[in-house]
């Protein structure tokens, strides 16, 4: 039994977010899909190494080798210290597992390793049952100890992305006995459970973290394989699986740095999943052929941010709102994302129960935009627009521009490598007027506009209030605060809500198991078959 306690601040939801994670455009999720935080490099037709032939049905029903196609891997495999979706994506769920996860249909909170769990009448202790039985890939026991282990290290110095925050709240953890898991939390908390569904709740073996960057261990589905850098990770079928073991033997993740490239492997039999369409228009190459679409709803918010630091020229709030007045959203989802998404003019997607429609506040309006351009003294105004080498905030960024000259305003775009320049640059320095970037983690908003510390520099009080009285509240408060903090981070213009990434996927037309809605933060491989 371990048990410690730790003090931590009251504010829980304000800091977060991988929106870089988010910053991917891409590879959906049976998440949240959306995209990674690395870019691959081209690889093109390369060798078709599945076996399309199922053989004798091993555990799991085939010893076949499934092919996924993306558009940036992993910097890392250590989600802790590296920001980004594409880790999560390819690792949660599938190798490391949570104590609760989201069932994707109903959006509800179901059991995973944790069999059940009780909430104290003050909502303030958690006490989970474990599976029993579980073991990690290396064959060691896990139990409430490992448990415990992984979540007080979400605090300490060993994780350090800014998504640790969401577990601020947590107090104390104690292994009760091997299978039972006691959570105390320093104040009620609506985001605490839902929060373990996500990266911060992945459960590790307390002997397997001394090298994350490079080895996995788990107790998921599958295994880590090897990492051909640059071409592929291959995961493999985990043999002392727990539960149902997964259909396929093995999963290839191949990874390209053009959407072309990644459509013709499609094409070409090279691959037999596109995990997300690159180039939505291109989805004309595979209506009528022997393929499946899949078209679903994601967690990716598109967002225009605008550094409002003071000394910048958007720390005028009446030039943020000539900028959002500027922007015609439905010709730019039309131009550079083919039409496919949806407009919400918010940073909460429908999926969320506070979502509410918000594209009324800033209709386009070029007139206007160019009064309060006028009204700001900000006429011919430079701005440098610094966008990720992602596919939408590429294609998207020259309508940005467009658009904004249209208005009066002078707008210099710098593409930067991501994610290591972009980071550097952007999400650390801050140095840039505006950006474009998909944040595609789940129930994000109090992440991205919480703190003005973080790079899109909003979290006024009023928000950071908002946020604390929706967490400690009822559900019913939950979701009017939340609504009314997304009403006031788009009245303030705290950002430009460009659209809501579509979850567009293509496949062989007998693959099953794959999702119509991206709303997690993992694309779940063990859910994959053929049928």
């Amino acid at each position: 039994m371990r048990t410690s306690t730790k003090t931590r601040s009251l504010v829980a939801a304000v800091a977060v977010t991988a929106l870089l994670a988010g910053c991917n455009a891409g590879s959906s999720t049976s998440s949240d899909t959306g995209s990674q935080d690395g870019t691959g490099s081209e690889a093109e037709g390369g060798e078709d190494t599945g076996d399309d032939t199922a053989q004798a049905p091993a555990p799991g029903g085939s010893d076949e080798t499934v092919r996924i196609g993306l558009v940036a891997e992993p910097a890392s495999l250590d989600f802790t210290t590296t920001d980004g979706a594409a880790i999560p994506q390819l690792l949660l769920d599938n190798v490391y597992e949570t104590l609760v996860s989201v069932d994707v249909e109903s959006g509800e909170i179901v059991p995973a390793l944790a069999t059940e769990w009780e909430v104290s009448e003050d909502r303030l202790t958690y006490t989970f049952t474990l599976k029993d039985g579980v073991t990690f890939s290396d064959g060691s026991e896990f139990t409430a100890e490992d448990a415990a282990f992984s979540l007080e290290r979400v605090s300490s110095d060993a994780w350090t992305i800014s998504l640790k925050s969401q577990l601020d709240v947590v107090e104390s953890v104690e292994a009760v006995d091997d299978t039972t898991l006691e959570v105390t939390l320093s104040r009620p908390s609506n985001s605490f459970l839902y929060a373990l569904t996500t990266r911060v709740g992945a459960m590790f073996d307390t002997e397997g973290v001394d090298n994350l960057a490079e080895e996995a261990l788990g107790t998921g589905p599958y295994t880590f394989g090897t990492w051909d850098r640059g071409t592929q990770i291959t995961l493999e079928r985990n043999p002392d699986y727990h539960d149902e073991a997964p259909y396929f033997a093995a999963v290839e993740m191949r990874y390209f740095d053009d959407a072309n490239a990644l459509n013709n492997a499609m094409l070409t039999d090279s691959i037999d999943v596109v995990s997300t369409v690159q180039a939505p228009e291109s989805l004309a190459e595979f209506e009528g052929g022997d393929f499946q679409i899949v078209e679903g709803t994601t967690n990716g918010e598109v967002v225009l941010s605008m550094n409002q630091e003071e000394g910048n020229p958007l720390a005028d709030a009446d030039l943020r709102q000539a900028v959002r007045h500027a922007i015609d959203h439905q010709a730019l989802m039309d131009t550079c994302w083919a039409g496919r998404g949806e407009l919400i003019g918010s940073m909460a997607p429908p999926t969320d129960p506070w979502y509410e429609d918000r594209t009324g506040d800033y209709p386009f309006d070029l007139a206007r935009a160019e009064e309060l351009i006028a009204e700001a003294g900000a006429e011919g105004t430079e701005l440098r627009l610094r966008i990720p080498s992602l596919p939408y905030a590429v294609s998207c960024g020259t309508v940005v521009e467009s658009m904004l000259e249209d208005a009066g305003l002078q707008v210099t775009i710098d593409e930067l490598e991501f994610p290591a320049a972009w980071l550097e640059t952007v999400f650390t320095n801050k140095d840039f007027d505006m950006s474009i970037v998909a944040h595609v983690e789940p129930r994000d908003m109090a992440n991205v506009f919480g703190s003005p510390d973080y790079y899109t520099t909003y979290g006024t009080e009023q928000v950071q209030t908002l946020f604390e009285e929706a967490d400690t509240g009822t559900e019913e408060e939950q979701v009017a605060k939340l609504a009314e903090a997304a009403t006031l981070i788009s009245e303030d213009a705290a950002a430009d809500f460009l659209f809501l990434l579509p979850n567009l996927m293509v496949a062989d037309p007998d693959i099953t198991g794959l999702p119509t809605n991206a709303i997690k933060e993992s694309f779940d491989l063990g859910e994959l078959a053929r049928g």
